[in-house]
């Protein structure tokens, strides 16, 4: 098999071609893919049968107009013609059983009787009768007498049934008319969806376009991921509905739709396709449905439009054509490449596999702090990973006051090392530095002996201030500065001391 490219104009188009041997050696044709099982049909169509009702069919007689209008035209003209036919037939039969019970039949002929109604000889001169009656066409021939009081309540209630008929089927036909669902004929939805580069960010995009001049008025759209998945439970959900985030947070769902549009779905950690690549994707099975809603403006109804994508409709790295141009005072749609894309670079792999290998290159990244033990959390190892960030950009003297050459105190905190910890007394006093190291000392003895360590420069303190300070602080070298203070404060400083 041999493929020829030829150009027509800008497209290209590939032409597959046997090749002919002395051998005889044909290649076998490539197997065809089964076609996959849509739940939303490229026209908008739910894929969807109910069945096993039951007794739950009664439900659909307790609304019987709206059922109506959801058959298909075919049953409801059959209804149609079959209702009228069959209310005809029953009020003719009527007035034929009134005029034979009262003998109208065998005198219609006799000049001197007064029929209940006149020239109705049988059966069809009866149906004519109705008919004329009913449609108000009114020959004159036919006409109903004051000597039948029954002809006169048979006629009211004649009057009362035609109007409910005839208000009930032609409604019914009228609303079947007037609905927009041909109108979303003239919405167009590409045949496919791409998968780029866009603000530097990977981005699902379709196209959507109005082909009529009259707007979709407050036009919004929104997109379902339907997917089976299984739950950690082991519960499995077939064709699971997930939303897309077409711009509902900024509103750009809501759609100005006059010329053709773009819609985009940024692929980032909220999104369904975190995990998506190229590679996944030829495995993956999903469908999405695109649901686009607007009152149409001539009819003030509203309308819905659908269609779908599925994996083998998305595109990785393609991007649409351009379809609006300048013209002189008006801008022009070109509509014969509304569905064409071309390819663009763009990486195969997924963005949760761009952001780790992001994060991996990052010079922030301390593999040997964040990775060297079980015993450290996710969040200590960012809390570390911020003190760094913060420590490097201090000067170089206010680095030199944080300790250790740079390194963040809360690193210090962390380690639990002996020679850290050998490292970290080399700031205490060096009596402190030989009871720490005494090595048959209990924690609570040299807890004890730092105390006392500690105490004795405080009552030093004072002896080496000024006189004036000495006097203020109660005299004597060794004293406690309570002398001028009030005697409740001094006793309850005294009973603190003591």
């Amino acid at each position: 098999m041999s493929a020829l490219r030829k150009k027509f104009g800008d497209d290209y188009q590939i032409v597959t071609t046997s090749s002919s041997g002395g051998s005889g050696f044909q290649q076998p044709a490539p197997e065809k893919k089964r076609k996959r099982q849509r739940f939303v049909d490229k026209n908008g169509r739910c894929n969807v049968q109910h069945g096993n009702l039951g007794g739950e069919t009664s439900r659909y007689l307790s609304d019987l107009f709206t059922t109506l209008v959801d058959l298909k035209w075919r049953w409801n003209l059959f209804i149609f013609i079959l209702t009228y036919t069959v209310a005809w037939l029953f009020m003719a039969s009527m007035w034929w059983v009134i005029a034979y019970v009262r003998g109208d039949l065998n005198r219609a002929h006799d000049d001197k009787y007064t029929p209940c109604v006149a020239n109705v000889y049988n059966f069809p001169s009866a149906f004519l009768f109705f008919i004329e009656t009913e449609a108000t066409i009114g020959y004159g021939y036919r006409y109903i007498t004051d000597k039948c009081p029954e002809g006169i309540i048979l006629f009211l209630f004649q009057s009362i049934l035609g109007s409910i008929v005839d208000a009930f089927l032609i409604g019914c036909m009228f609303i079947k008319m007037s609905q927009p669902k041909k109108r979303a004929e003239t919405l167009m939805f590409s045949e496919h969806a791409a998968i780029s580069m866009r603000d530097g960010k990977l981005t699902l995009m379709f196209r959507v376009g109005n082909l009529r001049n009259s707007h979709m008025v407050s036009a919004q759209i929104r997109c379902k991921l339907l997917k089976s998945r299984q739950t950690p439970e082991g519960e499995f959900l077939p064709l699971d509905q997930l939303e897309l985030d077409v711009g509902f947070s900024t509103g750009a769902d809501q759609l100005f739709l006059v010329s053709p549009l773009t819609i985009c779905h940024v692929i980032d950690s909220k999104s369904p396709f975190y995990e998506l690549s190229q590679r996944s994707m030829q495995t993956e099975q999903f469908e999405i449905v695109v649901i686009l809603e607007g009152i149409v403006e001539t009819t003030g109804m509203t309308c819905q439009a659908r269609t779908s994508y599925t994996e083998d409709e998305v595109l990785w790295g393609h991007r649409f054509f351009p379809v609006i141009s300048l013209e002189e005072g008006f801008f022009k749609v070109d509509y014969s490449q509304f569905h064409a894309t071309f390819e663009v670079p763009t990486p195969p792999y997924s963005v949760k596999e761009q952001e780790e290998a992001l994060l991996m290159s990052s010079p922030l990244m301390a593999p040997s702090l964040c990775n060297s033990g079980e015993k450290n959390s996710s969040l200590d190892c960012l809390e570390l990973l911020e003190d760094t960030e913060t420590t490097t950009k201090l000067p170089a003297k206010l680095q030199k006051m944080t300790g250790r050459d740079g390194l963040p105190r809360k690193l210090l905190r962390m380690s639990s090392t002996a020679s850290e910890m050998t490292y970290s007394l080399g700031d205490l006093p060096m009596k402190l530095q030989r009871i720490s190291s005494v090595p048959g000392v209990s924690e609570e003895k040299q807890i004890c002996k730092a105390t006392k360590i500690i105490t004795e420069p405080i009552s030093q303190s004072v002896a080496d201030l000024p006189p004036k300070l000495q006097r203020l602080a109660g005299g004597g070298g060794g004293g406690r500065m309570d002398g001028h203070l009030p005697p409740k404060l001094r006793k309850m400083n005294s009973d603190r001391f003591t």
